[in-house]
């Protein structure tokens, strides 16, 4: 499992909400740098906002998915994916949901095998509908 991808110019703002995600998910305790970036202000609401409200988006994968996930038994960098992408689904409203879909199931690629990514595609397809009402 690789968390650098090989040419930094393909690291779009996603593939490095994830690495920062999971940078906390190992040591909860250190500070989360955001190097300057055009993406900076959103990389940071979207790690912030997804560690802050961590419990919700659990309680709302429960409440839409209670079949399809269990939280307790799921990959730490594909729950981190889920939940950044749930996070964004639920708070960034300007985001269509088709382009927070694709992003991270392109995101996804970076980090996770096929099957892994087709689930993530599924999974978040399906909370979609239930969190974001179609226009």
């Amino acid at each position: 499992m690789c968390l650098m991808p090989n040419s930094k110019k393909n690291i779009t703002p996603r593939v490095r909400v994830i690495q920062k995600l999971y940078g906390n998910s190992l040591n909860s305790e250190a500070d989360i740098e955001y190097p300057k970036s055009q993406y900076k202000k959103f990389i940071k609401d979207v790690v912030e906002g997804t560690i802050e409200r961590n419990d919700l988006i659990a309680e709302t994968i429960k409440k839409y998915l209670p079949d399809d996930i269990d939280l307790k038994r799921t990959d730490k960098l594909l729950k981190i994916i889920i939940f950044s992408a749930i996070f964004e689904l639920m708070y960034k409203h300007n985001n269509p949901t088709k382009v927070i879909i694709n992003e991270y199931v392109k995101t996804s690629e970076f980090f996770l095998e096929k099957a892994q990514i087709k689930f993530v595609n599924a999974i978040l397809d399906k909370i979609s509908r239930s969190i974001r009402k179609p226009l």
